[in-house]
């Protein structure tokens, strides 16, 4: 996987400037994991709920990420809780940016359990108050970023048939966000889905649809549109003063077969760094993300908007073990779901995402000290 400009994060103290790339590196064991468990956290959702559900292995959840010439740190929820003392954090995207969510909640539990503050029982759209930080916690549901409605339920491919809306803006999210701190957007496997493509009204073409005289543009078209619209609409939200993270994609571990033709994820142990590469779609999909954010990043910064990439690709891409597979419901129970090997069981890899946004958050105070201290500095020069 290539290095990216972005996945650069400074572990910098006063005395000893250092660079290290936390998102480069190895999975290694840690016996000490996990740090809660689904009987002590209420927040799990019964698809990710492996050991309920009877996951007979538990050492999936004894790893932690090693980056190369550097640690990173176990999540600590105190200090966590006291960085964002008084600020506000939403979660954008689909159920796998609400699986980072509820893996947030569990990782602070130990601290604090959080108290329900949603303004509607819808949810898919959530909040959640830390009282004694006044912290705020949300999630806002949007599988496509960008407004969309279901067309047909059951589609090509009976997972549904989605009209996109790639120029128009999602305002269940967009509207709702000006006041948060913190974002963290991330999109990926409904995009997979059959996709009819709208710009200016009108059909322009599909991923999947396979309606008569309808163009199938891919669906890399309309990532990439959707991205865009979805960074544009954080751009223009007029009185957002708040870090945008862009989470990266998550692939899926698909083995023996697609997601709806009998394929499953049934290792046990990660992959080392060199026994699997990003590639194909996963690739494309990847890059595509850090194109959009760039050039919405270069535009931010005419008016002082902040974009950060949370990059947990290549670590995820080494977990094929961490997938719920069939152990997000009973054997004997009569479902529709299919081996699931995109959602993460909890606990899990997926609480590696949010070390990964601790330290993340950490780094924006040094970067904060920083810019004051050269701020002061030229003003004493120009004194």
């Amino acid at each position: 996987m290539p290095r990216q400009e972005e996945s650069v994060v400074s572990l910098a103290d006063d005395d000893d400037e250092k660079y290290c790339d936390i998102f480069s590196g190895e999975w290694v064991p840690n016996p000490e994991a996990p740090y809660y468990t689904n009987l002590t956290c209420w927040a799990i959702h019964e698809h990710q709920n492996c050991m309920k559900y009877g996951r007979p292995d538990t050492e999936f959840m004894k790893w932690r990420w090693k980056p190369e010439g550097c640690e990173l740190p176990v999540f600590n929820p105190a200090q966590f809780l006291e960085i964002l003392r008084g600020k506000s954090l939403a979660f954008v995207g689909d159920s796998v940016g609400r699986n980072q969510m509820q893996s947030l909640i569990c990782l602070l539990s130990r601290v604090e359990y959080p108290i329900d503050v949603s303004p509607t029982p819808d949810e898919h759209f959530k909040r959640w108050n830390y009282t004694s930080y006044n912290f705020t916690l949300a999630f806002f549901w949007t599988p496509h970023l960008v407004r969309s409605t279901e067309a047909n339920s059951r589609g090509p491919s009976n997972t549904g048939l989605f009209n996109l809306y790639l120029d128009e803006f999602d305002q269940n999210w967009t509207t709702q966000v000006e006041e948060f701190d913190y974002l963290i957007i991330s999109a990926g496997h409904w995009f997979f889905r059959p996709l009819v493509y709208y710009e200016s009204h009108h059909i322009v073409g599909c991923h999947f649809c396979l309606l008569d005289n309808v163009t199938d543009l891919t669906i890399y078209y309309g990532y990439r549109k959707a991205f865009r619209t979805a960074f544009k609409a954080i751009n223009e939200i007029k009185n957002f003063k708040g870090i945008t993270f862009l989470r990266t994609f998550s692939p899926s571990h698909f083995e023996n077969g697609l997601w709806n033709d009998g394929g499953n994820c049934l290792r046990t142990a990660p992959f080392k760094s060199n026994e699997t590469t990003l590639e194909g779609a996963n690739m494309e999909l990847y890059m595509i993300q850090l194109e959009e954010f760039r050039a919405a990043e270069r535009e931010g910064k005419k008016n002082g908007r902040k974009f950060r990439v949370l990059d947990t690709t290549q670590a995820s891409l080494l977990r094929p073990d961490g997938h719920p597979s069939t152990y997000g419901h009973w054997p004997h129970e009569k479902v529709t779901l299919y081996n699931d090997c995109v959602h993460w069981c909890l606990p899990g890899p997926v609480d590696t995402w949010n070390d990964f946004l601790l330290e993340m958050l950490k780094m924006e105070g040094v970067r904060s000290k920083q810019e004051k201290l050269y701020s002061s500095d030229r003003k004493m020069k120009f004194r």
